[in-house]
């Protein structure tokens, strides 16, 4: 029988209050495979479940763990046996933060040959969200002026060089200290403490934007609308800006829905919406075809060396707590990420 270590998160704690297990893994049942973390990550979504905040996340005691990356080492009936030995990469929502787990083979994503599990990691929940946002839900095109809020970020940093490689210009809002990375990578940076950020952002692009990828909600939701030019598109995917609040975790993101529904009504050619990771999946097949498409062609970027992941550090998964706390502290460029 496998074991496997987890991390547990018991409840609404402070980042010290992980806790972590070792028990027995079931061995897989069918469609399932165990896989062998090599890497997994820290998401804006952990940071909201240690306070109860994440929109639809389980009843505690539960792991956590948004993405992960690691070798099949066993697979139950129905599966192909080929599949053990090799990498794979899943978008899971939680259980990641575990050293084994079982997972359907069928959401498994194969890593590229000289990929790394930390690189592949850094563009598996992020790079899905990048890609599906530019390419599907904003359909940026060549030759167009995006914005990015926190592009320093795990996803505003894989958005910026999407974006780039796709022929985009690109406003990336970031503190200071990260103004030469956003630079970089190719984007025009602008001071996210700058109270004067918006109206430096409206003379950047001073007839308005493409589309505006807004990761903040809260009262700054309607400045970033006032950026987006006539037949220009709002894309909004979180709502950071009330994550330390008190409260219903539902309340701020149904807040967005209205507000963004209620835009989409004026007759100024404008559009708005909010990215959900999961839409679509109650069409299982359907959203993991999709899901497999959209890894795959980030995978291959990083292969080719196109894009480039951002990893902020890499951290023991016993120190899971630690990685929480430094992901959290709001300093650093790009991913935190958990090894075995």
């Amino acid at each position: 029988m496998n074991s496997t270590t987890e991390v547990v998160l018991p409840g609404k704690v402070e980042t010290g209050g992980l806790q972590v297990r070792t028990r027995d893994l079931a061995a897989p049942a069918q469609g399932q495979v165990v896989l062998r973390m090599e890497a997994t990550g820290v998401s804006f979504a952990e940071q909201q479940m240690r306070r109860g905040k994440y929109y639809d996340q389980p009843a505690f005691p539960f792991v956590p763990g948004y993405d992960v990356v690691g070798t099949v080492s066993a697979a139950g009936e129905g599966v192909d046996a080929a599949m053990v030995g090799r990498r794979y990469a899943a978008v899971t929502k939680i259980g990641g933060w575990a050293s084994a787990l079982l997972i359907d083979a069928a959401d498994l994503v194969p890593v590229p040959e000289g990929v790394s599990p930390a690189d592949a990691v850094t563009v598996a929940v992020n790079g899905i969200t990048a890609w599906q946002m530019l390419h599907r839900t904003a359909a940026a095109q060549p030759g167009s002026t995006i914005v990015v809020l926190g592009a320093n970020g795990g996803v505003g940093s894989t958005l910026v060089q999407l974006a780039r490689h796709a022929g985009i210009t690109v406003i990336g809002t970031a503190s200071a200290r990260h103004h030469e990375l956003l630079r970089d990578l190719g984007a025009t940076p602008v001071d996210y403490r700058d109270p004067d950020m918006y109206r430096k952002i409206h003379e950047l692009a001073p007839d308005g934007v493409d589309a505006v990828f807004d990761h903040v909600g809260g009262a700054g939701l309607e400045e970033s609308w006032r950026l987006v030019r006539r037949g220009g598109t709002l894309v909004s995917y979180g709502t950071a800006a009330t994550k330390d609040e008190d409260g219903n975790s539902q309340l701020p993101v149904l807040k967005s829905f209205a507000r963004l529904a209620a835009w989409n009504h004026l007759p100024n050619g404008k559009s708005a919406h909010f990215y959900n990771f999961w839409a679509g999946k109650r069409h299982l097949n359907t959203f993991r075809a999709r899901l497999r498409e959209d890894l795959t062609q980030v995978l291959r970027l990083v292969a080719d060396g196109v894009l480039t992941p951002k990893i902020a550090a890499e951290f023991p998964l016993a120190d899971a707590g630690a990685a929480l706390a430094l992901a959290e502290s709001r300093t650093v460029a790009g991913k935190v990420v958990i090894v075995p």
